[in-house]
């Protein structure tokens, strides 16, 4: 009887460390916006630092590097690489986005997700992000800028 306690106990808690790596609350709570804000600070405040591929520091970041260290802030847990970040969250509309989400794209005709950036704020038809770009480091950008509209992919919600 006790092993099973003790595997119950132990099941239960890894099922909970897997489950807190993703911020959900349904009614979109105080807290919760207040992560939001704060994610969307950490991450703007990076505006500037150059790209620097497989960074995670101010000394440069790549697209994922910037929204994995960014949610690290908040110790909230995302993969590294942004084709397993796109995995995580819930998939959302494009017309249902908030500030807070991931957006991926494939750029440069790539076959699978290699690019990912922090929901900053949304229009009725643009979203605006920041992330790190390979030629400008960290910035935001828009859905209306051709390059992002012809290679978007996906919006994930992190935190509900």
């Amino acid at each position: 009887m006790t092993k099973i306690l003790s595997l119950l106990f132990i099941v239960t808690l890894f099922a909970y460390c897997k489950s807190s790596s993703v911020a959900t609350n349904k009614n979109g709570s105080k807290e919760n916006k207040s992560i939001i804000k704060n994610l969307i600070e950490k991450a703007t405040d990076n505006i500037g630092v150059p790209y620097k591929a497989g960074g995670t520091t101010r000394n440069g970041f790549d697209c994922s590097g910037l929204v994995f260290t960014t949610f690290e802030s908040e110790n909230i847990n995302l993969p590294r690489p942004s084709y397993d970040q796109a995995k995580i969250g819930k998939i959302i509309k494009f017309d249902e986005a908030k500030k807070g989400d991931l957006i991926f794209f494939k750029t440069n005709k790539s076959n699978r997700i290699n690019h990912v950036g922090l929901i900053t704020e949304v229009n009725s038809d643009e979203i605006k992000f920041v992330h790190s770009s390979t030629s400008k480091g960290v910035i935001i950008s828009s859905t209306k800028e051709l390059y992002y509209h012809d290679s978007f992919v996906q919006i994930n919600r992190i935190i509900e």
